[in-house]
């Protein structure tokens, strides 16, 4: 398997978009594109699990290396564990909703797919590199195309939205520029990240690089008190903008914490591990209690991101395998829900032009499909059984409440009460959007369309893939989770 071909795919689709003469080539090359990606994606997946089926142990499968500025040990090193496929395929998962969702766009049709693909190809480079500077060069990749397209294409207080979603992702950018270079100078000179796991760094030194890091990759992901820029940017952004945003530009730094921070530091994991604890506690009480008060769609999903990605940063700071799987877990489930969530979001709104939940009623009668997708992803959110956002916050809870001291199940259980919390917004909000009396100007409303069905349908797929059938999720994530916990218990 070349993985090469992970990014090289997007690229050649997003030179293809700039090269298309008018908006229909566009729109069906970037659709082609998103769907060789997700095949792509579906081949990986196939091809690492039989590699190890076939008994290859190895930390990382189908690598490649290839020299890019050797006089600073700066190399193309690729290569994936499990954690790496499954980013993989929640990114080609909302890489192809995102195109379908979009097809209505007529303002600058060719430069918005072309963002859109620049933004997929910078998650797909940087969940494929193994050498920290290439890493942050893909990670930087993915910030540009997020200003211009709430800059541009987005709605409400766009440029102050963009403006702070930039500002604020740069500032996580130095702080992870300033650690990556920390840990260059501190082992020999090196980015690689296999061989900067086999060293000992000190643990002082561990204790100075690690908050950069993670404070760094934690911004990306909404941590606690760095998540200001989620509900705006998401408020403002294009519906595919937000799907991008919550569904796979949070990821990244989820990603980040874990396997640079985390991964390489455990020292400095195990020394800040309570703070981090504590912070993403009050990021999922406060995402749970702050979207109450939402009356905008967007704003109620952005808020209620803040709080379940903090179950992914919980996850990682409780430093035991089950609560790191249920972390990465939480990410993948969080990836598709959010995503499908601003989708049918998106839906609603080009019909009623209204995201305030209060202006709406009875839609289920005239938009039977939507509402459905509606209440599927609710249910996901608020954690029904049978759907990912179960599987994955149980997963934490679990691995959480391994830990036996008082501190770690305090705060386990004040996760858990945030889910009596997203029940009755959820249910609130679903229930004075789809039930109720309808209004006379929305009866003559049109259901989904056939690019709106299948975006949804395939978002749909991947909750229920993972809430039904989580073992094979499981079975992907256990290896790379066991690197990760050797490293961090010295062995």
């Amino acid at each position: 398997m070349n993985l090469l071909l992970i990014i090289l795919i997007p690229l050649l689709t997003a030179v293809a978009v700039l090269l298309s003469r008018n908006k229909q080539q566009v729109k069906w090359i970037s659709f082609a594109g998103a769907i060789a990606q997700l095949t792509l994606s579906l081949v990986l997946f196939f091809a690492f699990r039989n590699e190890r089926a076939a008994g290859n142990t190895a930390q990382m499968l189908f690598e490649q290396n290839h020299p890019l500025f050797p006089a600073w040990n700066i190399n193309f090193h690729l290569g994936v564990d499990g954690i790496s496929v499954a980013m993989i395929l929640l990114t080609s998962f909302v890489l192809i909703a995102g195109v379908l969702v979009s097809w209505n766009i007529e303002k600058m049709t060719k430069e918005f797919y072309f963002l859109l693909i620049l933004l997929a190809l910078g998650a797909f480079g940087f969940f494929i590199s193994l050498d920290l500077f290439v890493l942050f060069f893909f990670l930087e990749i993915s910030v540009i195309p997020k200003y211009l397209l709430i800059g541009i294409w987005g709605s409400g207080k766009k440029e102050y939205s963009a403006n702070k979603l930039a500002l604020m992702l740069m500032g996580g950018s130095a702080l992870i520029l300033v650690g990556i270079l920390g840990l260059y100078f501190s082992s020999g000179r090196s980015f690689d990240l296999l061989q900067l796991s086999k060293l000992n760094i000190s643990t002082s030194t561990q204790h100075v690089i690690f908050p950069l890091l993670f404070v760094g990759f934690g911004v990306f992901t909404a941590l606690f008190p760095f998540h200001t820029w989620v509900p705006d940017g998401h408020s403002s952004a294009p519906t595919a903008g937000s799907m991008f945003l919550a569904g796979i530009s949070m990821k990244l730094g989820g990603y980040g914490c874990l396997r640079v921070a985390t991964y390489l530091l455990p020292e400095g994991a195990k020394e800040y591990a309570s703070i981090i604890i504590v912070l993403s506690a009050i990021a999922i009480l406060y995402g749970a209690f702050a979207t109450m008060m939402q009356k905008d769609l967007k704003y109620i999903n952005a808020y209620s991101s803040v709080s379940h990605v903090g179950f992914s940063l919980l996850g990682i700071a409780m430093l035991t395998q089950t609560a790191m799987t249920g972390a990465v877990m939480q990410m993948v489930s969080h990836g598709v829900m959010t995503a499908l969530f601003f989708a049918v979001i998106g839906m609603i709104y080009d019909r009623t032009h209204t995201r305030m939940v209060g202006d709406m009623g009875g839609l289920m009668k005239v938009m039977p499909f939507i509402t459905t997708v509606l209440f599927i992803v609710g249910l996901c959110s608020l954690g029904l059984p049978g759907l990912s956002g179960f599987v994955a916050e149980m997963t934490v809870f679990v691995g959480s409440w391994e830990n036996a001291d008082a501190f770690h199940r305090i705060a386990t259980i004040a996760a858990a009460a945030s889910i009596v919390v997203t029940a009755v917004y959820i249910l609130r909000a679903i229930g004075q959007t789809a039930m109720g009396p309808i209004k006379a100007e929305y009866l003559q409303l049109k259901d989904a369309t056939w690019n709106e069905r299948l975006a949804a349908i395939i978002l749909v797929a991947g909750i229920v893939a993972i809430g039904v059938a989580p073992f094979w999720l499981n079975d992907l994530l256990k290896p790379a989770i066991e690197v990760i916990m050797s490293k961090i218990a010295g062995k």
